[in-house]
């Protein structure tokens, strides 16, 4: 029975993106479920047991109907990758002006160093990291 339900899902379904974290999937699902777009996530309990398991099974995988994937897509095309200010504008790069900046995560200091080194020991979530903006096109950081 599990088999034919897996086969009636894998028809139904199209994988459309995958995410690191079921976190990141959950603001594309509620904007898909708000257009209307149903939809299914696989491997989220996965990635929310352990979430360095993420990579290992591909990361949260967002799935929506196969008659709305064409939908989908255009729901998920207005939605930009790149980072907003507080005005819903998109950030730019100091150094060369671009607007194709990211927000990263680095451990640069000795205190982010010694809690990531902390963490992996105990199996725990770093908590402490810091938090830059990098351009796509220049790689600057800031």
């Amino acid at each position: 029975m599990k088999e034919s339900v897996f086969k009636i899902m894998k028809e139904d379904f199209k994988l459309i993106r995958t995410y690191q974290y079921s976190s990141e999937a959950q603001v594309f699902v509620g904007k898909l479920k708000s257009e209307g777009v149903e939809v299914y996530l696989r491997d989220n309990h996965i990635v929310d047991s352990n979430p360095i398991w993420s990579n290992a099974v591909g990361g949260v995988k967002l799935f929506v109907k196969s008659e709305d994937f064409d939908k989908a897509s255009e729901v998920l095309s207005t939605i930009s990758q790149y980072s907003l200010d507080e005005k819903n504008d998109l950030i730019k790069c100091p150094k060369c002006g671009a607007e194709q900046v990211e927000m990263t995560t680095s451990i640069g200091d000795a205190k982010s160093l010694i809690i990531f080194i902390f963490s992996l020991l105990f199996s725990l979530i770093p908590f402490y990291t810091r938090y830059c903006y990098k351009c796509n096109c220049c790689k600057a950081e800031f």
